[in-house]
């Protein structure tokens, strides 16, 4: 298994003999609008070229459809007759915008050797989760493959940590820049919750993404290994890989 980190939550995931795309968010630096009145985001640009994020892609996985998620760029872009993964919330918005092979993951669905399994998500707390709407993670698995849970835009929660304690996957994909939403509400994991996650998790190696792209985020890579090594979690337990950069389990 191998996953390469292109931008905030989009990662080509190489996962039995198939690559994914998840949660494709391809515009240019400033294309989208901006979450706080700082900045347009998404606040870096892209790694590598459009061409190398979809070279082999097999499959998309979309978690929802926010614009930091499943922007406008992707939707011009993203071939229609891809097979395309997502919460049966977003299957006609997905239909809708011309895509021919969308398959809404209920409970859990094989593509090939690949069972997919959706997961719980809560997009922050209180009044904003009627802003934030419905969202989902996703669970993989495959022979001779690693398991791979994807938490997707979620603050953590006692569903979570059961799954967790349940499921014990072998990777772990957190949302982890502490985004806020109204009046400093959190939408998705910060520091602290990501370094609950290692300790919930303490056979999984956990993977720490969504960060430093949008202007709604406040917690960056360096706070985020900071706090982790206060918490006394080694380096090699949580991976807060670069915009580009690999990592193979």
């Amino acid at each position: 298994m191998e996953l390469q980190l292109i931008r905030n939550a989009t990662v080509k995931l190489t996962y039995a003999g198939k690559t994914l795309l998840l949660d494709p968010y391809l515009g240019e630096k400033g294309s989208g609008p901006s979450y706080t009145g700082k900045e347009r985001s998404p606040v870096v640009p892209l790694p590598i070229s459009l061409e190398e994020i979809l070279d082999g892609v097999d499959a998309v996985v979309a978690s929802h459809v926010h614009s930091d998620h499943f922007d406008t760029t992707a939707r011009e872009i993203l071939p229609k007759e891809l097979p395309l993964l997502c919460q049966p919330e977003d299957e006609k918005t997905m239909r809708d915008l011309g895509f021919t092979d969308v398959h809404p993951v209920a409970g859990a669905l094989w593509l090939d050797d690949i069972s997919v399994a959706r997961t719980p998500g809560r997009h922050g707390s209180g009044a904003v989760l009627k802003d934030m709407g419905v969202v989902s993670g996703f669970f993989f698995e495959a022979p001779g493959e690693p398991s791979v849970y994807w938490a997707g835009d979620t603050v953590l929660t006692d569903e979570i940590r059961e799954l967790l304690r349940v499921r014990k996957p072998d990777l772990v994909l957190t949302h982890s820049c502490g985004a806020v939403w109204g009046d400093g509400v959190y939408i998705l994991m910060d520091d602290e919750q990501t370094a609950e996650v290692c300790r919930l998790a303490p056979e999984s190696v956990v993977v720490a993404i969504h960060m430093e792209a949008v202007d709604h985020a406040t917690v960056s890579r360096t706070q985020l290994r900071e706090t982790a090594r206060k918490n006394g979690i080694p380096d090699e337990r949580l991976l807060i890989p670069l915009d580009g950069e690999s990592v193979r389990l």
